[in-house]
């Protein structure tokens, strides 16, 4: 057995163009996220579950439970057919195939957990007016996949280019679902923005940079960007909800 354990760690490991491990096989990952949500959906749909309202997010409520930021991307609107659901596992699950097996495991999860991070900044930033005000869009709660999904469209684009592969499909996707967004009522375009924006920063550290660093970029990266994002909030919140909150309007 020690032989065997010694020859395995001799055995050179094989990483893909952009840095992961490269793995045959279904993206576990991938369908994992996907289980969650499905079965997040079927606990939602429960009479009197209340799980819907656990785990949503909004501004006001992620500044007292931060595990909003990330829980909100696990439930989706309760409807039955449940369309939301359904398109954003489709999205999902088309992009999983195509960049969990180019990244890795560990840089896909890190990509969909930051993104889905990226897209609640997203909702509190854009979250303008005055936390006294119940009406405004401090108290709107925010449900759904599409940060992350948002966060694989961008991350998709720098992995295309550094592939040597057109993005132009992708940035017309991107602008058909912007577009929708705005269309569409109660479409979070705030949580699409903050999803794509950090994709974007994301992939494009791992696409571009050298491979002698790819393993050391794979942790900073999203690292880096999540404490971006860290910052922001506390950022946001301590000029815009704190003062409410010392004066009693909240």
């Amino acid at each position: 057995m020690d032989c065997v354990k010694q020859a395995a760690k001799q055995v050179p490991r094989q990483t893909t163009v952009m840095g992961g491990t490269a793995r045959a096989g279904r993206p576990v990952i991938t369908l994992g996220i996907i289980v969650a949500c499905v079965a997040s959906w079927i606990v939602q749909v429960v009479p009197g579950s209340g799980w819907t309202q656990l785990l949503w997010f909004w501004p006001v409520g992620g500044y007292y439970e931060p595990w909003r930021f990330v829980t909100a991307a696990f439930v989706h609107s309760s409807t039955i057919p449940p369309l939301h659901l359904l398109f954003n596992m489709f999205a999902l699950w088309i992009m999983g195939q195509f960049l969990e097996p180019l990244l890795g495991r560990a840089r896909f999860s890190a990509l969909c957990f930051v993104s889905a991070v990226g897209g609640s900044v997203g909702v509190l930033l854009a979250a303008f007016g005055t936390p006294a005000d119940v009406g405004s869009a401090w108290y709107v709660p925010v449900v759904g996949a599409s940060g992350m999904v948002f966060g694989l469209f961008g991350a998709a684009i720098p992995v295309l280019r550094r592939m040597g592969r057109s993005a132009v499909q992708m940035w017309v996707l991107i602008a058909i679902n912007a577009v929708l967004g705005f269309v569409i009522p109660n479409v979070s375009w705030q949580g699409h923005l903050g999803g794509l924006v950090t994709g974007l920063a994301i992939g494009a550290a791992f696409a571009f940079v050298p491979r002698r660093a790819q393993r050391v970029i794979g942790v900073v990266a999203p690292a880096g960007v999540l404490l971006l994002l860290v910052l922001a909030t506390v950022a946001k919140y301590e000029f815009t909800l704190s003062p409410a909150l010392a004066a009693g309007l909240v």
